[in-house]
């Protein structure tokens, strides 16, 4: 299957919810939600319902080497339309604004893993973008259904143009 993101310029978003450390071995992205759900409800400053499954990697070179040792930072979270009251326990992030790599993953959620290893091993060495190091994050919006055959979202990879040196 051809992959054929939309590339779009995002602005800074502003976003609330919980975090916590993580690798790809040593996968916790269920712990994180079932701590975020239940407590979604008192981010009263919300912009909309879209959930952002966000992850925040320390350095760009993260894939090269992949190592699925290498820890990074994972966040439940929503967007917020500002910060005057954020509740005990969560935390802001924000988002810089930049360009993205926007792809709709279709199906259910345990099969994500190929479809993100055909977007960094497949898409992104063929295309004219390099990573930047910026949050990746999925958006769940209303299609969004778990692990249900229908479900929809969007993969957001942060991109730049690649160097012509």
């Amino acid at each position: 299957m051809k992959l054929t993101p939309r590339v779009e310029y995002l602005v800074a978003k502003l976003v609330v919810g919980m975090h916590r450390r993580m690798s790809i071995a040593k996968a916790e992205t269920h712990l994180l939600w079932q701590s975020f759900m239940p407590r979604k409800k008192e981010i009263l400053n919300g912009k909309n319902s879209f959930l952002f499954s966000l992850e925040v990697f320390d350095e760009l070179n993260y894939f090269s080497p992949f190592n699925p040792q290498h820890e990074f930072e994972k966040w439940a979270a929503i967007e917020v339309k500002n910060v005057d009251v954020i509740p005990e326990g969560m935390e802001k992030l924000i988002i810089p604004e930049g360009m993205y790599a926007v792809f709709v993953f279709k199906g259910l959620r345990s099969n994500a893993y190929a479809f993100y290893n055909q977007i960094f091993s497949e898409w992104l060495p063929a295309s004219e973008f390099d990573l930047e190091l910026r949050p990746h994050f999925a958006l769940m919006g209303e299609k969004y259904k778990k692990e249900d055959p229908a479900s929809e979202e969007e993969i957001n990879i942060p991109i730049k143009v690649t160097d012509a040196n």
